[in-house]
């Protein structure tokens, strides 16, 4: 969400007058932020964030807002051949065949990434070819310099300069990461943390959610 939140915080500021500060990071970076004793007023994460019982006890009880959801994609650096990735079997000898392959096993797209490897039942296979980066930067600089031969990750991460997005994975093995929002147990500004997350179910927000390669919820 760093690049969409971005667009629409300055959109959003511009409109409002409210300055936001954001915080970004991987799923465990979000837990630990959240779990931290430091402030906040809302949170916009996956929905891994909220499955951790002492990350979800930081968060106000009741219903969470569900914002955008994103499934995974295949990437290669710009100019590559692409792999036939249309089918199951397709993305399996495409993903076993590639000299390398960059992903970010601490997020949430890289669970969903881990359960694509378990389902084509080359989970153990993975490991001698797989490349651990830390951010979605990270990993679209590997492929982009060709360090990595193909990325695998949430497709609205992968639409950057120096890529090409082969496509997402397959239907049959679709998976998808969904964006939450929620105020913090103790959000001190209550009423603009509420306007802002209502704001992001508006039309121009999910506008911008969808140029971004998101699918608003």
């Amino acid at each position: 969400m760093t690049g969409p939140l971005s667009e629409l915080g300055v959109q959003y500021e511009n409109a409002s007058g409210q300055k936001i500060v954001f915080r970004f990071g991987t799923t465990p970076v979000l837990i630990k932020l959240a779990t931290s004793g430091d402030p906040f007023d809302l949170g916009v994460v996956p929905v891994d964030v909220m499955q951790d019982a002492t990350a979800r006890a930081r968060f106000a009880s009741g219903p969470t807002t569900n914002i955008a959801r994103v499934g995974l994609g295949i990437a290669v650096r710009s100019g590559a051949r692409k792999p036939d990735i249309g089918t199951a079997e397709a993305l399996k000898q495409a993903l076993l065949g590639a000299q390398s392959v960059a992903w970010i096993p601490a997020s949430a797209g890289g669970t969903q990434t881990l359960r694509v490897f378990e389902a084509l039942g080359i989970g153990e296979a993975m490991k001698a070819t797989t490349k651990a980066q830390s951010t979605p930067a990270e990993l679209v600089q590997a492929v982009a310099s060709g360090k990595a031969g193909l990325g695998i990750f949430l497709l609205n991460a992968l639409m950057a300069p120096g890529l090409d997005v082969v496509g997402p994975v397959p239907t049959e093995l679709h998976q998808q990461v969904v964006f939450t929002a929620a105020l913090a147990e103790k959000a001190k500004s209550v009423q603009a943390a509420q306007a802002f997350i209502a704001y992001l179910r508006t039309p121009a927000a999910t506008a911008v959610l969808k140029a971004r390669g998101m699918i608003p919820a």
